[in-house]
């Protein structure tokens, strides 16, 4: 089975995704990972803050070579962005192409407090991430739900919304165990 959990940068999604492969034997995969290891292959990039700067085409190269790769893979979560924040608008992190490759079973979506987010992007020193405001994180998850909502009317799969509470990211993990079983 795969299963696809998402979230914006900085959700804490990480942490959950820690707890949930810790305490269910999945997989994690992330996406984004196999996507930068083909990009720096290519010379296309030198670090993953860049992928989404690239030209549209050569992040749709990316997405597709990548989900070939995971698609291939059984009981793993794919770690990934449901909508990515581009300079030219929103561009679908699982656009047609890549649902069909990756058949997945079922999307969860992790989602806090968009002043908590903000917050654990501006103390996070190791990413280069854009100046988001609180207005632009609450709309990019508003977005992430209208795409996760799209993905599942393709698919057939289930969607489930998972919110993170500050301090408390093993509920997260538990309610997304609950719904792997």
């Amino acid at each position: 089975m795969r299963v696809v959990i998402a979230g914006v940068a900085g959700v804490g999604k990480s942490t959950v995704l820690d707890i949930v492969s810790s305490r269910s034997g999945y997989t994690v995969k992330n996406f984004g990972t196999v996507m930068l290891d083909l990009a720096i292959s290519s010379n296309m990039v030198s670090d993953r803050d860049e992928i989404r700067k690239l030209p549209v085409e050569k992040q749709i190269e990316l997405q597709r070579s990548a989900s070939e790769t995971l698609g291939s893979m059984d009981n793993i979560i794919i770690d990934t962005h449901m909508a990515i924040k581009s300079p030219n608008g929103y561009l679908p992190g699982l656009p047609e192409w890549v649902l069909r490759k990756l058949n997945v079973s079922s999307y969860f979506l992790i989602e806090a407090d968009p002043k908590e987010i903000k917050k654990r992007r501006d103390e996070d020193p190791t990413r280069h991430r854009d100046n988001d405001t609180i207005e632009d994180i609450e709309e990019h998850q508003i977005v992430n739900r209208q795409f996760a909502i799209s993905y599942a009317v393709f698919s057939g799969a289930t969607v489930n919304f998972i919110t993170n509470p500050t301090g408390h990211p093993e509920i997260a993990a538990e309610q997304i165990i609950g719904r792997l079983a």
